[in-house]
Formats: C-alpha cells, sequence, structure tokens
C-alpha cells in the first residue's frame, strides 16, 4: 500500500506524489483524469473517508458548493 499523510487542510494525500487520495479515487471511479475545473465533493463531508461511493465530481466549483448548501442542516456543527 502507498504511503499517505494528511495535510493541513485535513486530506489525505500520497507521499510520494502529493496528489490527493480522493482525486486519485475519483480518476479510477470515472475512468479518466479529473479535469479543470471539477471538483471533487465528499457526500459526507469527511475528508479522508474516500471510498468511490461517498466521491462525487462537480462539474465546477459552483456546482460543488451547491452540494453544501443543499445538504447544509444535515452537517450544521452545535
Amino acid at each position: 500500500m502507498a504511503r499517505t499523510y494528511v495535510d493541513q487542510g485535513g486530506y489525505r494525500r500520497f507521499a510520494d506524489s502529493g496528489i490527493p487520495v480522493h482525486r486519485r479515487v475519483a480518476k479510477l471511479k470515472l475512468g479518466r483524469l479529473v479535469r479543470y475545473p471539477e471538483v471533487v465533493h465528499h457526500k459526507n463531508r469527511n475528508k479522508l473517508d474516500n471510498r468511490p461511493s461517498n466521491l462525487v465530481v462537480c462539474a465546477n466549483q459552483a456546482v460543488h458548493e451547491n452540494f453544501h448548501r443543499m445538504d447544509g442542516d444535515l452537517f450544521k456543527k452545535n
């Protein structure tokens, strides 16, 4: 298994390349690279949960922000 670390933003990255794990998993799920301006969204907002079923590739940052607005009540911090 490849070595990883958690960056200051809370995302797991591959130690050898610095590539975020969630982007590599999304690439395998899509069968292609995640292209700019696409953004990978964690459905459950857990940045360390990189299961393919937890990841959605959004067309751009605006679509990604819409996901956060739509499910905001579910993830409000007390």
